[in-house]
């Protein structure tokens, strides 16, 4: 069959409107939103939490037990987009990292952030590996540290405040708040009650935050009463995955969460949870 400028006609301009949509897409990508945008990736048991600034600028914090958060992280991001500008691995626990190598294979990563703590499993050495290889930079994380978006939002280091080398891996986690105008984000890792309850004696009540990614996958070891006094949060969300074999959440945790009337949103029963902050109010994604 010969084919006619007729015939190629429709082809040319099915490919001009796919060009065009795709120009379209990129302008709009890059224009700066009006909020700013927290995902609680779906990667089963584990954790994962994908961070978008107004303009584009990602945080990703931990990377769950395996692949999956590359599925994941495709379905919050624009299609060819192949950076992240910050990787924070919270703890070296399997389920917090298992998903960085993969991560480090088909993204370009500005920083790597960590608490100096290691971890009897051989996943943070092929870190360590993938790292050195792509000659990416990295940085223990101390209170105090600033992680600016610019524009103007930040995520700030509250815990490690010391060496913790010689800790173990949960209570080494890194404990953070992402912060935009007025609300915050509450991000624990797998952080346990004694920790939470020694950042309320420094911090006190200042430590409100909007939401709460609930410590250790609702483990009964973390999420402390005193801890939701000095946070009143308005969100609680769970990163567990469905039937895990560790009955996470556990129940108390679940009642003291919802003694404070604090909305509950769980990875195992909605998938990725992404909430919104406009700098005043945050909201849930419908």
């Amino acid at each position: 069959m010969k084919y006619t400028r007729r015939n190629f006609a429709p082809f040319l301009v099915l490919i001009l409107f796919v060009l065009n949509l795709l120009i379209w897409l990129a302008v709009s990508y890059e224009r700066p939103r009006d909020f700013v945008s927290v995902s609680f990736l779906d990667v089963g048991q584990g954790d994962s939490i994908l961070i978008t600034g107004r303009t584009g600028n990602q945080i990703l914090i931990d990377a769950g037990p395996n692949k999956s958060v590359l599925r994941e992280i495709s379905r919050e991001t624009f299609f060819f987009d192949r950076f992240v500008d910050v990787l924070i691995a919270t703890h070296p626990d399997r389920d917090h990292i298992g998903g960085f190598p993969h991560i480090l294979n088909r993204y370009k990563v500005g920083l790597f952030v960590e608490p100096g703590v290691e971890s009897e499993n051989s996943i943070d050495d092929e870190i360590d590996r993938k790292l050195g290889e792509k000659d990416i930079k990295t940085i223990l994380a101390r209170s105090g540290t600033i992680i600016d978006l610019s524009d103007g939002s930040y995520l700030e280091i509250l815990f490690p405040d010391r060496d913790v080398s010689g800790l173990e891996t949960n209570d080494a986690s890194i404990i953070a708040r992402f912060v935009y105008g007025e609300t915050c984000f509450m991000l624990t890792g797998d952080s346990p009650a004694k920790m939470e309850e020694s950042l309320v004696r420094i911090y006190g009540e200042s430590l409100h935050c909007d939401v709460l990614k609930v410590g250790h996958h609702g483990s009964k070891t973390s999420t402390s009463e005193i801890f939701l006094s000095a946070l009143r949060p308005s969100f609680a969300i769970i990163s567990a995955g469905k039937n895990n074999s560790y009955g996470h959440p556990h129940k108390d945790v679940l009642d003291r969460i919802t003694k404070m009337d604090i909305k509950i949103f769980s990875t195992a029963d909605s998938g990725t949870i992404t909430m919104f902050s406009d700098g005043g109010v945050v909201t849930e994604k419908k």
